[in-house]
């Protein structure tokens, strides 16, 4: 099965790095989170990509054309115009770059990889923006027992303040950024028959306005609740805090 990974936004909350670079390439841990998210689908057997490219793309393209470089150990020898690999490492990983525009919403954006899928039954979608250790196999495995063209993951979103814990009037404790209130949102994972391009109008389709709500209505999509981890990296307190995880060695989302 294949990934398509949505990359070509223009990420206008982080300008002081997305002036120069698409925010799917914002790094956590010294490594693009888009590097994140395919290690999260690799860890489940998914080696296989398809991504959306748009805005500064061309960022993207360059990052896998040197990514043999940039896990490997080399030696260049100036002199003589050659360069020894000394040890190299690299991800199992067939990588396909679609150039998907740089207006283009997101229906838009599936409706013009569908091609790449090719015969494939299904393929997972996500966006590039956000990490979680959500069990991908079992996913897929729901869409398949459901039968339905698509499958949305649900999820809790992390509440944005610390939340006090009491007895009567005594404070016993605290809560660092609980869960919400309760309410199941959109995670973003997604698994989908080709055939969801048939409720995609064009390039200016909101993939979660109309096709989802019509896939929705015709009982043709389904919901996989995940309870575990999930965070989007929205803002610059989103990043901070991902950071912070994977530097303390406590990012849940590393599967791997």
């Amino acid at each position: 099965m294949k990934a398509v990974l949505l990359a070509g936004g223009l990420g206008t909350r982080f300008a002081e790095e997305t002036d120069v670079k698409p925010k799917p390439m914002i790094e956590i841990g010294g490594k693009p989170i888009l590097w994140h998210i395919m290690k999260i689908y690799s860890s489940h057997g998914i080696n296989e990509f398809i991504i959306c490219l748009g805005y500064r793309g061309y960022v993207i393209k360059e990052y896998f054309s040197n990514y043999f470089l940039h896990q490997s150990n080399v030696t260049f020898d100036l002199r003589e115009n050659r360069m020894e690999v000394l040890h190299k490492h690299a991800e199992p990983w067939r990588v396909t770059l679609i150039d998907t525009g740089e207006q283009t919403m997101i229906g838009g954006r599936i409706k013009r990889i569908l091609p790449f899928v090719g015969s494939d039954d299904a393929f997972c979608l996500t966006y590039g923006d956000g990490v979680a250790d959500i069990d991908i196999t079992e996913a897929i495995a729901l869409h398949k027992r459901e039968g339905r063209l698509a499958t949305v993951t649900a999820t809790q979103p992390p509440g944005r303040f610390g939340a006090i814990k009491s007895e009567g009037n005594r404070v016993t404790g605290f809560q660092e950024k609980p869960q919400g209130d309760g309410g199941w949102i959109n995670g973003g994972f997604f698994v989908l028959s080709p055939k969801v391009g048939d409720y995609i109008e064009g390039d200016a389709t909101v993939w979660e306005k109309e096709p989802m709500t019509n896939l929705a209505e015709e009982a043709q999509l389904s919901v996989f609740f995940h309870r575990g981890f999930w965070h989007p990296m929205d803002t610059l307190r989103d990043k901070r805090y991902l950071e912070d995880l994977w530097a303390n060695n406590k990012a849940p989302w590393k599967t791997w």
